[in-house]
């Protein structure tokens, strides 16, 4: 497994621990830049895994440090982009796997399941064409593949809810309907993964993948938060414009400083997820459809929003998340 001390990469672990899987991860030395071979907040996770630690990016280490010249049945890949920034989708969406895939076919593996995103559908950005030229290798392998593209995490929706707490308005663009989804906790996702190695009806697959109940927009998620607290809602509209002029100014300016390429891909990624729904995008007539977005799961985004205002879960920021 890679990417396993990522938030799903972590609940992935220990779905695979509970169904009783023999899993050796691959770890960065340091991965969180602490300069430790393992960050001390990773370390108890690993006490039912092996771990050995491997450079993605270089195919000798993938090799020698990785799979060491044994036989491996699956590889599960959660390790994704940190910022979606070009030369680090490129780097690690897509040729860190392909490292990875190929290493794993010497490796005899069988089975690869590779967590995606459901926005490549609608390709825009760096990361999403770099997600989408591995999904094309992978499916030309010959191996196995189950390709999951699950809709928003509960962590890229919990960002305001500090601010709300603190009795601040809620931002939404525009009248806070532009956009929906159908949010899935770590656990159910985890455990949909998983279950990709052993359903068949799941393999050479691509499989979009929301969490239960109904899409849910923006201005829905703050009149529950407001009513959760027992406030009045509180609302406070950000012009989808200022966006528009953000992204054109620093387009402008990448032409005389190249450096602010990097600011300038953020902040179309931003202005992407404030515009665009995470659900299955039908391709005849280019719409998202919540009603054909598939479900899996029990927990709903609510009842993660009612744990954490009980105090019960600290909520945890997604690197692509809008606020």
């Amino acid at each position: 497994m890679v990417g396993a001390t990522g938030t799903i990469g972590r609940a992935t672990l220990r779905a695979l621990v509970r169904r009783g899987h023999r899993v050796v991860c691959f770890v960065r030395p340091g991965a969180d830049g602490c300069g430790s071979p393992l960050p001390e907040r990773n370390k108890a996770l690993f006490d039912d895994a092996a771990v050995r630690f491997v450079d993605v990016l270089e195919p000798a280490s993938l090799v020698k440090d990785g799979f060491r010249g044994e036989r491996f049945d699956a590889v599960i890949s959660c390790m994704a982009s940190r910022t979606g920034t070009p030369t680090d989708a490129w780097a690690i969406d897509h040729q860190a796997h392909l490292n990875l895939l190929l290493a794993a076919q010497e490796a005899g593996v069988s089975h690869f399941v590779q967590l995606s995103a459901i926005c490549v559908q609608k390709p825009l950005l760096e990361f999403q064409h770099a997600k989408l030229a591995f999904e094309t290798a992978l499916m030309a392998s010959g191996v196995n593949y189950s390709i999951v593209r699950p809709t928003a995490f509960f962590k890229s929706l919990s960002g305001q809810i500090a601010r709300v707490q603190r009795g601040k308005p809620f931002l939404i663009f525009g009248d806070g309907t532009l956009t929906s989804c159908k949010p899935i906790s770590d656990a159910d996702l985890a455990a949909y993964l998983v279950e990709c190695l052993e359903d068949e009806r799941r393999w050479n697959r691509v499989l979009p993948i929301g969490g239960p109940g109904d899409a849910i927009t923006p201005r829905r998620q703050g009149e529950f938060l407001f009513a959760l607290l027992g406030r009045p809602p509180l609302f406070r509209s950000v012009p989808l414009l200022l966006l528009d002029g953000i992204v054109g100014a620093l387009d402008i300016a990448v032409r005389v400083a190249p450096r602010l390429s990097e600011k300038a891909e953020l902040a179309r990624i931003g202005r992407y997820y404030a515009t665009e729904s995470m659900l299955w995008l039908n391709p005849e007539n280019g719409r998202y459809d919540s009603a054909a977005t598939p479900s899996t799961g029990e927990e709903t985004l609510f009842d993660y929003y009612r744990s954490v205002i009980a105090g019960d879960q600290a909520p945890e920021r997604g690197d692509h998340a809008v606020f």
